[in-house]
C-alpha cells in the first residue's frame, strides 16, 4: 500500500499570461512506513507538493492519493486526522497569544477528542517536553522547544502521515540533530510515513530511504539515498547538485562510475 501517489501532478499559480506553472507532470510514489526526500534549489517546486496534498494550493491537475484517500479539490475531515504538516518557522506557525495548553487542546477538540488533559500530557511527553512547559508561551521557548511543540501539534489526531517542510531549517545546528532523532524515534513508534522537503542532502541522508530531485517544477530523477551517498546520479542536475552540497569532485564521480 502506498502512503502517497502522484501521478502526472501539475500545480500553477495565476492564470493566462500571468501563469506561473511551478509542478510539471510530475510522479512519485511512497510506500507506507517509509520516508521519503524531496530535494532541489529553491523554487523547484518541492514545498509546492507539499501544499499541493494538503489541499493549501487549489490550482492542479493530475491524480494524488495520501494515506488511502484519492485527493480532489476539497480535504475530508478524516482526511486531516490521517495527514499532518509540521512546517519550517516552528514561531510564525504557532500563534503567539496561545500558549502550548491552548494550541495543543484545540487542536485536539477540533479532532472531538474528549480526554483532552491526558492527551495534552502525554504528547509533550512523546516530544520531549515535560509538564513546566504547558502553560508557556511561544516567545518564552527555545526555536527547537517551538518545533516540538509544533509536531506535538501535528501528532494529536493521531496521523499515519506527516509532511515535513524543511522541519529544521530554522534551527540552529546544534539542535537540528535532537529534532531530526526525535522524529525519526516518533517514526518508528507510531509507523509514520515521511514525506520531506529539504535542501539540506545530509539531512535527506540521515533521514530517507528514496529522493526525488526536482529541477525547475519537474522530478528529474528518483534515487535511493544510498546511490546518493555513493555518488551515483544518472542526470547531470543530480550531479551538480551533489557536488555543490555535499562537496563532491566530478574526479569522484568519473571515479565512482567506471
Amino acid at each position: 500500500m502506498s502512503g502517497i501517489a502522484i501521478k502526472n501532478l501539475n500545480v500553477w499559480f495565476s492564470e493566462g499570461r500571468d501563469r506561473v506553472d511551478a509542478v510539471k507532470n510530475a510522479t512519485l510514489a511512497v510506500q507506507q512506513g517509509s520516508s521519503f526526500g524531496l530535494v532541489g534549489e529553491s523554487g523547484s517546486g518541492k514545498s509546492t507538493i507539499l501544499r499541493a496534498l494538503t489541499g493549501l494550493v487549489p490550482t492542479w491537475d493530475g491524480h494524488m492519493e495520501a494515506a488511502g484517500e484519492t485527493l480532489g479539490k476539497k480535504r475530508s475531515a478524516s482526511f486531516h486526522k490521517k495527514v499532518q504538516m509540521v512546517f519550517q518557522d516552528p514561531y510564525a506557525s504557532l500563534h503567539p497569544r496561545h500558549s502550548v495548553d491552548q494550541v495543543l487542546s484545540e487542536t485536539l477538540g477540533l479532532h472531538g477528542y474528549k480526554d483532552i488533559e491526558a492527551r495534552v500530557s502525554k504528547l509533550l511527553n512523546d516530544v520531549g517536553l515535560g509538564p513546566s512547559f504547558r502553560f508557556r508561551y511561544p516567545h518564552q521557548l527555545s526555536g527547537g522547544q517551538r518545533q516540538r511543540v509544533a509536531i506535538a501539534r501535528a501528532l494529536a489526531p493521531e496521523p499515519v502521515l506527516l509532511l515535513l517542510d524543511e522541519p529544521t531549517s530554522a534551527l540552529d545546528v546544534s539542535v537540528q540533530a535532537e529534532i531530526l532523532n526525535l522524529l525519526t524515534d516518533l517514526r518508528t513508534e507510531r509507523n509514520l510515513t515521511y514525506l520531506m522537503v529539504s535542501h539540506d542532502l545530509a539531512v535527506v541522508s540521515h533521514m530517507c530511504e528514496r529522493i526525488a530531485v526536482m529541477q525547475n517544477g519537474e522530478v528529474v530523477e528518483l534515487m535511493t539515498v544510498q546511490d546518493m551517498r555513493a555518488a551515483k546520479p544518472k542526470q547531470s542536475y543530480t550531479r551538480h547538485l551533489l557536488e555543490s552540497a555535499l562537496g563532491y569532485k566530478r574526479q569522484e564521480f568519473r571515479e565512482a562510475g567506471d
